[in-house]
């Protein structure tokens, strides 16, 4: 096997493992949306934050699992660890309301809470990983020169 198909099973793969890292906790945060809303019901409320990270999760799986590029692994890096950073902020520090931003303080772990930070760590380093390896775009010729 050459080492741009290498490259490719290699890129498959790790695009795969951030796109069920980000399913995870896409469908966690879908899943505690209305109860976090209900916690939180001034403001936009901390379900509609949740739903919004949702959506946005499901949006970088689908981008990094079609391109494989080094901008979608940027894009899904960027998406797992703000959600991993916001999962141990909120579990650690008591962070007041920010504008409209719900103060989501929560000093405990439960297991849809940690499967998700998990899940998001795995998916920001998977993503991290393929920044490295990738190619500016999957769809790219490999240049003569180096095959």
């Amino acid at each position: 096997m050459n080492t741009n198909g290498r490259q490719n099973i290699t890129l498959w793969g790790l695009a795969g493992v951030t796109a069920v890292g980000l399913v995870i906790d896409a469908v966690v945060h879908f899943r505690l949306a209305s109860d976090y809303q209900m916690a939180f019901p001034d403001g936009i409320g901390g379900g509609t934050v949740f739903r919004i990270q949702a959506v946005v999760a499901v949006l970088a799986a689908v981008y990094v699992l079609v391109r494989r590029s080094r901008p979608s692994f940027a894009v899904a890096f960027l998406i797992a660890v703000s959600a991993f950073g916001a999962v141990l902020l909120y579990r650690y520090v008591d962070v007041p309301q920010l504008g409209p931003i719900p103060a989501m303080y929560e000093p405990i772990w439960f297991f849809e809470k940690s499967l998700s930070a998990v899940a998001e760590g795995i998916a920001a380093l998977t993503a991290v990983i393929g920044v490295a390896v990738g190619s500016r775009s999957a769809a790219e010729p490999v240049p003569s020169h180096r095959r």
